[in-house]
């Protein structure tokens, strides 16, 4: 394979990504390569391969087999870093607008966000299975910590909870994050973790700790197959319809705060968002009552002034 194509390209910088244990990225990148090598239909692609037209092709041929415009911008975000990258180390010609026309945004009209009695329903259904017991325990201590990520909560260690408040770090970003936890509140931490095992590093039974590198990676992804899987089982028992996923505690969260008027940056905070512009992607629209509420409150206020 030439060292200057543009899958040598990607996979070289996969190689840099894993030795950085930033296994996820390496793996969005090889979701990207896969795709472009079928539509291609060749392994090899040469840097002069991504042209502006070869782009649009590629991108109707994403939306025609079915993938949405979050996964169009994803993979074409994927191969505009290794493009730029190789025309930095003047393996590639830089092309004016080459991505001008492509979607590289983000597309948020599909919220994963449920109602606040449906989280009710999930934190206080009855179960009668360990596993999904488990599993709602896990979405009360994510929603109570602030819509806290189930990587973030997998990866809680004994040591970051010391004298009632949670110190740790955002696995994704890195980002310092601290919880006041009341003692009041703190049983269901107390029954997720009498189920995790006395040698585990981890306050929570969802990882062994006995794994390193790209196996760590492997585990924790097995791990969070299993608790979505238990989440939907879990919605299913709480009669929701809607599609609950990991992600859904999350977004739920920081929407139902929105209603409540707490102010984006203080939800943007709570998320440990870097940029309040990633925690407007999280917000759904405001119910219609909402609005209507706002509108009726707009007119009245206007009538009254004459």
């Amino acid at each position: 394979m030439r060292r200057n194509s543009f899958t040598e390209g990607v996979r070289r910088y996969m190689t840099r990504l894993r030795a950085a244990a930033r296994f996820s990225s390496a793996k969005s990148y090889q979701d990207a390569l896969n795709s472009l090598i079928r539509f291609f239909g060749r392994d090899e692609i040469a840097y002069d391969d991504i042209t502006r037209a070869n782009l649009r092709r590629y991108q109707d041929d994403l939306l025609r087999r079915g993938r949405s415009w979050n996964t169009v911008s994803t993979y074409m975000r994927r191969v505009r870093c290794v493009y730029n990258q190789a025309v930095d180390g003047g393996e590639a010609t830089y092309v004016p607008n080459l991505f001008k026309e492509i979607f590289t945004g983000i597309e948020s009209r599909r919220k994963k966000a449920v109602t606040q009695e449906e989280i009710r329903r999930l934190i206080t259904a009855p179960v009668g299975s360990p596993g999904l017991r488990q599993a709602q325990l896990a979405v009360t201590l994510m929603f109570q910590y602030g819509g806290m990520a189930f990587v973030d909560l997998s990866h809680l260690r004994a040591g970051n909870f010391r004298e009632g408040v949670l110190d740790y770090r955002r696995q994704k970003t890195g980002t310092p994050m601290r919880i006041l936890i009341p003692e009041a509140t703190r049983n269901p931490l107390q029954e997720l973790s009498s189920h995790t095992r006395p040698d585990s590093p981890y306050l929570f039974p969802f990882l062994s700790g006995t794994q390193r590198g790209e196996a760590a990676y492997r585990e924790y992804k097995s791990s969070l197959a299993r608790f979505n899987q238990r989440l939907r089982a879990l919605a299913r028992a709480a009669g929701i319809t809607a599609t609950v996923s990991s992600y859904t505690i999350r977004h739920s969260f920081a929407s139902i705060l929105k209603e409540l008027d707490v102010p984006i940056e203080m939800i943007s905070e709570l998320l440990g968002h870097k940029s309040i512009m990633t925690t407007q992607i999280y917000l759904k629209s405001f119910s219609l009552e909402k609005m209507a509420s706002v509108c009726r409150m707009c007119f009245e206020s206007v009538c009254r002034c004459g």
